[in-house]
């Protein structure tokens, strides 16, 4: 963890007297960006939600009617054990701890799976989204771009988030030409 620190702060400092160079034969041009913002505000971030809801949301409703149905099953357990002979009311009983085994069986496999593919999908935005900062500041010739999170403090007129943002934005259809 120290290390890991150490050759952030290493590396920081190399890039601040590197870019000191550039900054004694002209001026220095300096960008932040919100690496979080980004990607949260990306229109990309839109579809790689909807694109999970698609893939799990039958698993998840398929997991809500397990769950109803267990719910209904204690209900009537609940309310006619009382009544039930010793073999029904057992077999009840082993029904549900079956219906609950199985639920919590899927339920995990369910979590696992969208934690797995949130995670890919996630990392794939996130190299796309960098790229796009990358470009972007080629584009504009900036001499070093900073993450946020490693920045103890940046003025907003250094905060380029918001061109960045913009570049990710498909761009607007053309206006129809008037008749």
């Amino acid at each position: 963890m120290m290390g890991s620190k150490f050759s952030l702060l290493a590396g920081f400092a190399l890039a601040v007297t590197a870019a000191s160079g550039a900054s004694a034969q002209g001026n220095l041009k300096i960008g932040v960006i919100n690496v979080a913002r980004l990607i949260e505000q990306s229109p990309q971030a839109a579809t790689v939600q909807k694109k999970l809801q698609d893939e799990f949301g039958p698993r998840q409703r398929e997991l809500a009617a397990m769950q109803e149905s267990l719910r209904t099953r204690l209900e009537t357990f609940q309310r006619d054990s009382p009544v039930m002979g010793e073999a029904e009311r057992v077999n009840l009983e082993r029904q549900i701890r079956e219906a609950q085994r199985e639920y919590q069986r899927a339920e995990t496999e369910l979590r696992e799976d969208v934690e797995l593919r949130q995670n890919e999908e996630i990392g794939q935005l996130q190299r796309d989204v960098l790229t796009k900062a990358q470009e972007y500041a080629r584009a504009e010739q900036y001499d070093l771009v900073l993450a946020d999170a490693n920045v103890i403090f940046g003025s907003t007129a250094v905060d380029i988030t918001a061109a960045v943002l913009a570049m990710l934005k498909p761009p607007a259809a053309a206006p129809a030409a008037s008749q």
